[in-house]
């Protein structure tokens, strides 16, 4: 009788709620485990089992027929680039759009790695920052990586690393303004003549200074743009050394002109200021605190101070600007002076900064330089890598200077400046004339040039058709008519 009450407590014990759902559970786990599990034998593979990566894969979007490709003497018109987009990848679901060939650069090699090298041991040694580095700017490789130093080029980037302006394209450190005060180091008093010493052991003969805006200063940094300026020409000067043709990118200085007055008639020879875009992004693109119609004021300032000082200011394509809008811009450009304008295409430094909103194709920078220097610019440099301080730019401009200066001292009579180009051209090396090789490049047969001594040019004269350039007498290269007498009108 006992046992019977035992086993009868037991059962009522299990069908207690807690415990028979603690035995159900207990009871299920043991059944789905020896039912998973798979003898010794039958192990799957590795390699079978492991987990496939994000599909990727790459299409093409149409491209010229066999035929067009074939039909070499009807090159594709700038629509026709246009519409070839480039190639798009598609990473799991995103997809992202690859670069188009011609923004493509190559890195230092190691036949240029030394001059490179021993550049930046002289920055680094001397202090000095280069908008070259901080910007990203895709060029480093080819201004720095010259056979000797003498052969390079370097942005000098001066009063620090550290920007109070936060433009939306510029990938240069930002400050931020704490309590009422920025929190930004002093100006390095040394660094005038440091910047002055790094240049003499390059021995250039022309130099790009630029500067970070520093709106923490009273007057932006003027007189130290002033000073370096000084100090550059006066330490080039020492020992009978060639002096160095200096060329200042600046800011705005917060649009107070008197600023600007300092800095032209402190001995530079090209004043540059850039615009950026079309006065129509100018809000999306740039600082708030920047304008276009401050920036005309400031080159036109420039140029009225120093009525024989080079203006210059560059522009960046692909930000979603319109034909008319950049028309407008030259336009205006031209309305106060402005002697040399460079065209680039703007490329995003990281995520942090805005979109590219179109690739333009090389033929359309082409057609942009063509109509600048049919508007009256002095100089064009129009090219997916161009920057404002290219060098290929900075080899016509040092000879013009170098020109211009002759004529004004004395050195036998005054020449005229149809002259001046050509002698400017002639004494420019080969290897950086890729952006003036032949000024007449576009012109129709027998169509005149437009006359206007820096751009294309009118040749009278009779000369035979195709001589030399595949022109006819009315499309002769300046190249080919080097040294004729009379070949002016």
């Amino acid at each position: 009788m006992s046992a019977m009450a035992s086993s009868a407590s037991r059962f009522r014990c299990l069908n207690a709620p807690p415990l028979r759902t603690a035995a159900q559970a207990l009871y299920t786990s043991k059944t789905t485990i020896r039912g998973l599990a798979t003898p010794a034998g039958e192990a799957p593979d590795a390699a079978a089992t492991k987990t496939k990566g994000r599909p990727s894969y790459f299409k093409d979007t149409p491209v010229p027929t066999l035929h067009e490709y074939l039909d070499i003497d009807q090159p594709l018109t700038p629509a026709e680039m246009l519409s070839l987009r480039p190639r798009t990848a598609k990473v799991g679901k995103k997809e992202i759009t690859r670069l188009p060939s011609w923004l493509k650069t190559s890195i230092p090699s190691p036949n240029t790695s030394a001059g490179f090298k021993a550049i930046k041991a002289d920055l680094r040694g001397l202090g000095l920052h280069t908008v070259c580095e901080e910007a990203r700017c895709p060029n480093i490789g080819e201004c720095w990586g010259g056979s000797d130093k003498a052969s390079a080029t370097a942005t000098i980037m001066l009063m620090g690393d550290t920007c109070t302006r936060g433009c939306r394209f510029c990938s240069v450190k930002t400050a931020r303004k704490a309590k009422g005060s920025w929190d930004l180091a002093p100006l390095d008093p040394h660094e005038p003549e440091n910047t002055a010493e790094a240049l003499r052991r390059w021995g250039l003969g022309y130099v790009v200074l630029t500067s970070v805006d520093r709106d923490d200063l009273a007057d932006g940094g003027a007189a130290h743009f002033a000073e370096t300026i000084a100090k550059i020409k006066s330490k080039s000067r020492e020992g009978g050394g060639r002096e160095i043709l200096v060329e200042a990118l600046t800011g705005d200085f917060g649009g107070n002109l008197e600023m600007v007055d300092r800095v032209a008639v402190s001995g530079l020879d090209v004043y540059a200021h850039n615009v950026e875009t079309v006065e129509e992004l100018t809000p999306q693109v740039r600082d708030r605190r920047a304008t276009f119609a401050q920036s005309l004021k400031v080159l036109g300032r420039a140029k009225e101070k120093v009525p024989g000082l080079i203006t210059k200011t560059s522009i960046m394509l692909g930000l979603g600007e319109t034909e008319p809008q950049l028309m407008d811009a030259l336009r205006r450009l031209r309305e106060v002076d402005v002697d040399v304008v460079t065209f680039g295409q703007y490329m995003r430094p990281t995520k942090r900064h805005m979109q590219v909103e179109e690739y333009i194709s090389p033929a359309v920078f082409d057609a942009w330089k063509k109509r600048a220097l049919e508007m009256g610019f002095l100089y064009c440099a129009a090219g997916p890598l161009v920057r404002s301080s290219y060098k290929a730019g900075e080899a016509f401009i040092e000879n013009v200077l170098k020109q211009r200066k002759g004529a004004v001292e004395g050195e036998g009579e005054k020449k005229a400046e149809k002259e001046v180009v050509v002698e400017a051209l002639d004494q420019t090396p080969k290897d950086k004339l890729e952006e003036v090789e032949e000024l007449g490049e576009n012109a129709a047969d027998g169509e005149p040039f437009v006359d206007h001594p820096f751009s294309y040019f009118h040749f009278g004269g009779d000369f035979p058709p195709n001589s030399g350039t595949g022109r006819t007498e009315k499309g002769q290269s300046v190249l080919a008519l080097r040294g004729k007498e009379g070949a002016w009108d």
